[in-house]
C-alpha cells in the first residue's frame, strides 16, 4: 500500500474514532476502594515469581510442546480447539449451560467491549498494519506516526484490521512477531509519552489474560483454569469504568489482570474461557471482588492484612487435603528464607520505616543505630503477622500486617508473604517464612491441585468464596 493512501486511511479513520481523548492524570488507582494497596499491586519480589518461577517465563515455548500448538502468528486469531477429556472433567471447550447457576441477559452498561490500558506512558510503541510496520511517538499534545521516511500528526488515531484479525502492537520491533490484539487499538499522548488502549471483547479478553495469571497446566487441571477464567471474569466486569480518569477500565498488568493479548493463549486455555462463557461470581446481587494469589500455606487470610472492614465472602478459613496438609503444598514457597547482616537490616529498616509506616515510640526513634530484637506481638485470623514490633537503640516501633513486607524490602523487592518468623544468629537476621502473596480469596495453587483432585470448579470457587451466587450471562 503506497503512503498516500495510508495517509488517507489514516486521517479518515482518525476522524471517526469513537474514543474520546482523556487528559493523562498521575493516577494509578481506581476510583473506588475494591483494587489492591497501589504499593502491593506496584511491589516486586526478586527471585520469588508469582505462582512458580518457570510457570510464565517457560509458557511460550512449553505450552506449544504440551499442547501440540505452533507459535502464533500476528494477524490472526487463535482457533478454538477441542482438548480431551481429563478424569471426567469436560475439556471440550463448548460454552456450557452449568446446572444450577442463575441465568440472566448482560446488563446494557456492561454489554460493550473492555477497555485495557495495555501499554501507559511509554516512550514509543510499533504497530504492523495493512502490511506495514508504524512507529508511534508523541509529539507535545499529539502522537506521532510514522511509517519509513513519512510521517503526521494527530490528537489520536484509533486502529482496527477490517478483516477482524487482531493487530500486532508492541514496545520493541522484536515483539511485533507474537504481538496479537483482537479488537481496536486507541493510541493517544499521555503527558509527552504514548499510551495504547485495546477495546476488546471481555471474553477476548480473558483469553489472553488467564494463561498469565495461573501457570501453564495441563488437560487434567482444566477445572483450575475455569476457575480462573470465571474469577478474572468477574474482576473484569466488577472493574468497569474504575479507571475512568484515565480513559480505559484495567491496566494489562498486576495492577489489575495480567493481559498480553492472544499470543500466549493455548487450545486448553481458550477452552476453559468457552466453556465457562459468561459466568461470574455474585454476592447479594453484585460483583464479588474476586482477590486471588499464588500459594496460601494451608490458611486464606481476611482483608484484615491491610486494614479493610471484612467481607463475608472473604474469609480466613483452612485450605487443606483430607490428610491435613496444604492443598498448595506444591508450591517452590511453601517455605522461603532471607537474610540479612547486622548492619543491612538497620539499613533497610530506616530507609523502609515510612513506606512500611512505621509507628514509633517517640519523636527521635526513627534515629537508631541498632536494632536490639524484633519480634511478633500478634497474628491475624489466618497466621499472618498483624503486629511486628521491633526494638531499637531508641526505643522500639511497630509495623502492621501486609506493610512488614516492605520493612524488609531490599533492591525494590519486599518480601514473599507476611507469614513469616524472625531470629538472630551470629550478627546475622533470618527471616523464614511460607506462602506467596497476600493471601485474600482463592489460592492459585491450591486452585491447582484441587482441580487435579477431580474437584469441578463450582466447587473450588464456593470454597475460596463461600456464600457466592455462580451467574452466566447471556446476549
Amino acid at each position: 500500500m503506497t503512503f498516500s493512501r495510508w495517509t488517507f486511511l489514516c486521517t479518515l479513520i482518525c476522524s471517526l474514532a469513537h474514543f474520546a481523548t482523556a487528559k493523562s492524570q498521575a493516577v494509578s488507582v481506581s476510583s473506588d476502594d475494591f483494587d489492591l494497596p497501589e504499593d502491593v499491586a506496584n511491589a516486586e519480589v526478586v527471585n520469588f515469581a508469582p505462582i512458580e518461577a518457570s510457570d510464565v517465563a517457560e509458557q511460550e515455548t512449553e505450552n506449544a510442546e504440551d499442547q501440540g500448538d505452533e507459535a502464533i502468528p500476528s494477524g490472526v486469531f487463535i482457533p478454538i480447539a477441542t482438548p480431551t477429556k481429563a478424569n471426567g472433567n469436560s475439556a471440550t471447550g463448548v460454552a456450557e449451560s452449568h446446572a444450577g447457576l442463575q441465568v440472566r441477559a448482560v446488563p446494557q452498561e456492561l454489554n460493550r467491549p473492555i477497555r485495557v490500558g495495555i501499554f501507559v506512558g511509554v516512550k514509543e510503541l510499533y504497530l504492523v498494519f495493512n502490511g506495514e510496520e508504524i512507529k508511534i511517538t508523541a509529539a507535545g499534545k499529539n502522537i506521532k506516526v510514522q511509517s519509513g521516511s513519512k510521517s503526521m500528526e494527530m490528537e489520536s488515531r484509533e486502529f482496527q484490521n477490517e478483516d477482524g484479525s487482531c493487530l500486532a502492537v508492541a514496545q520493541d520491533q522484536k515483539s511485533l512477531k507474537r504481538a496479537c490484539y483482537p479488537g481496536t487499538v486507541l493510541f493517544r499522548a499521555n503527558a509527552g509519552k504514548v499510551d495504547a488502549i485495546n477495546a476488546v471483547d471481555v471474553e477476548e479478553y480473558l483469553r489472553g489474560s488467564v494463561p498469565y495469571e495461573i501457570g501453564k497446566l495441563d488437560a487434567e487441571r482444566i477445572e483450575a483454569l475455569k476457575a480462573q477464567a470465571v474469577a478474572a471474569r468477574t474482576y473484569a466486569y466488577k472493574h468497569f469504568n474504575s479507571r475512568e480518569a484515565m480513559g480505559f477500565d484495567v491496566y494489562a498488568d498486576v495492577k489489575d489482570q495480567v493481559y498480553k493479548g492472544l499470543e500466549g493463549a493455548t487450545p486448553l486455555t481458550d477452552a476453559a474461557v468457552k466453556a465457562t462463557a459468561g459466568v461470574v461470581m455474585t454476592y447479594n446481587g453484585e460483583f464479588i471482588i474476586a482477590y486471588y494469589h499464588s500459594t496460601c500455606s494451608g490458611r486464606t487470610e481476611t482483608l484484615a492484612t491491610w486494614n479493610r472492614p471484612d467481607l463475608p465472602y472473604l474469609q480466613s478459613k483452612p485450605d487443606l487435603r483430607p490428610d491435613g496438609s496444604p492443598w498448595c503444598n506444591e508450591s517452590s514457597y511453601m517455605k522461603w528464607e532471607k537474610r540479612f547482616t547486622d548492619k543491612e537490616i538497620v539499613d533497610l529498616f530506616k530507609k523502609n520505616a515510612k513506606e512500611a509506616k512505621a509507628v514509633f515510640s517517640s519523636s527521635t526513634g526513627s534515629d537508631f543505630k541498632k536494632v536490639k530484637s524484633i519480634s511478633i506481638l500478634d497474628t491475624l485470623a489466618g497466621g499472618r503477622i498483624l503486629t511486628l514490633r521491633v526494638e531499637t537503640d531508641k526505643g522500639h516501633f511497630n509495623v502492621l500486617a501486609d506493610k512488614t513486607r516492605w520493612l524488609f524490602k531490599k533492591a525494590g523487592a519486599i518480601l514473599p508473604s507476611s507469614l513469616f518468623s524472625v531470629k538472630h544468629e551470629k550478627q546475622e537476621w533470618i527471616v523464614t517464612g511460607s506462602g506467596f502473596g497476600h493471601g485474600v480469596g482463592m489460592c492459585q495453587m491450591g486452585v491447582r491441585a484441587r482441580a487435579q483432585a477431580g474437584q469441578s470448579f463450582q466447587e473450588i470457587l464456593t470454597h475460596y468464596y463461600p456464600g457466592i451466587t455462580l451467574e452466566q450471562y447471556t446476549r
